[in-house]
């Protein structure tokens, strides 16, 4: 694969086949980003589970401390009282029959569905439609419960998703290359924390295969994770 002339500089700066401390890894991070716009930074752990078993998913959901960097849209299903209380929280959209239809139809200009458990009826039609782009609510992650209020305020906060894919690795972002080493570090910590929480009974061995760092145009940065002790 060829690279571009800036990716080729900014890989200089990583030393081959070496595990930087986490610090160390954030810093370099926001060094090798070069792109004319504000890189995205995603972690990428690989995992010592096998997703196709039950009892080794790993998923949840956490707020990282600095936010993501990114405007989230919340959509919210639910009724009654909830409706005022998710406005006051600061949703975007509030779903109503027509909201279900333009849906189906193919608008997707929002990046969070929320809903009250009473609404599961409605939101599980469009299943189909919300699953395949990560969008459908689910307890795990917080974005199906009783307190909508509390679900919009985190998500405009920062909270994100964190998931296995079929290859036992989770993509997650933490934030923006222009967050700087200390702001990236904290969420790297907080999203980490909840990993190694999240670790299945079932699991056997080594649990953090491997982590890495980038940025959206920028090349990969190995972390160690021996501190985790897993």
């Amino acid at each position: 694969m060829k690279h571009g002339k800036k990716y080729v500089e900014s890989a200089k700066l990583v030393e081959n086949g070496k595990f930087y401390e986490v610090g160390e890894a954030c810093d370099l991070v926001c060094k090798t980003a070069k792109a004319k716009f504000d890189e995205t930074v995603e972690i990428h752990v690989r995992l010592g589970v096998d997703s196709r078993h039950a009892d080794q998913q790993v998923r949840g959901a956490v707020v990282l401390p600095n936010g993501t960097g990114k405007t989230v849209r919340t959509m919210v299903f639910t009724k009654g009282d909830k409706i005022a209380e998710a406005e006051a929280a600061g949703a975007d959209y509030i779903a109503d029959d027509d909201t279900v239809k333009k849906i189906m139809d193919g608008w997707m200009e929002f990046d969070v569905v929320i809903a009250s458990p009473d609404m599961m009826g409605v939101v599980g039609r469009l299943g189909k439609v919300l699953g395949p782009r990560g969008l459908m609510p689910n307890p795990k992650a917080g974005t199906v419960t009783p307190d909508v209020a509390k679900a919009v305020a985190d998500a405009k906060a920062g909270k994100i998703e964190y998931r296995l894919d079929k290859t036992n690795i989770i993509h997650c972002p933490i934030g923006k290359a222009s967050f700087g080493q200390t702001k990236l570090e904290e969420n790297f910590e907080a999203l980490m924390g909840a990993i190694v929480k999240a670790k299945p009974a079932a699991a056997k061995g080594q649990y953090l295969k491997s982590c890495t760092l980038s940025s959206t145009m920028g090349p990969g940065v190995k972390v160690s994770t021996a501190k985790y002790g897993c």
